[in-house]
């Protein structure tokens, strides 16, 4: 799998390395930005077993591994989105799956520069009324500073679980 198809299997092309937005492996799974920076600071939590779509397809255990490991991103995310943005709000955490077939929880920054209309609503509203452009929100190498600090400071979470 080559890292302009890792969309087509997010969880296997983790697992095989492949995947180029995964900033650190957890214990119950991957902590990846967002291929959309919508948001900046967007990320997921995806899960590293293959065919779980929900949270209820794991064992008990591993279901508490994969929310702690939810926490340790968000916190992760709030960290480092509050030292580069003055106007970061909160993290919003998220387990829904109603589009892709893979269990995955959304962490995502929220701020008060936020249209007025949206920002007490999941941040879904974003997509479903038109205030993502995917050509202009796209991940790339501006986003490599981002991308740096969020590894650096789930590194900083994990040593304190």
């Amino acid at each position: 799998m080559t890292a302009g198809d890792f969309r087509a299997d997010r969880v296997g092309s983790a697992l095989a390395g492949t995947n180029p937005t995964v900033l650190r492996r957890l214990r119950a799974g991957f902590a990846v930005i967002g291929d959309v920076q919508h948001l900046p600071g967007y990320c997921v939590l995806i899960t590293d077993t293959p065919g779980a779509d929900q949270l209820t397809d794991l064992p008990p255990d591993r279901q508490l591994l994969f929310l702690d490991d939810m926490a340790v991103l968000g916190r992760a995310v709030a960290a480092v989105c509050r030292r580069r943005e003055p106007r970061f709000r909160r993290v919003n955490l998220e387990i829904q799956g109603n589009t892709d077939a893979f269990l995955h929880a959304h962490v995502t920054p929220r701020y008060d520069w936020e249209p007025a209309d949206v920002v007490g609503w999941p941040a879904a509203l974003h997509h479903w009324t038109g205030l993502v452009d995917p050509a202009r929100h796209a991940l790339g190498p501006e986003h490599d500073d981002l991308r740096a600090d969020l590894v650096a400071e789930l590194g900083r979470q994990e040593t304190i679980r």
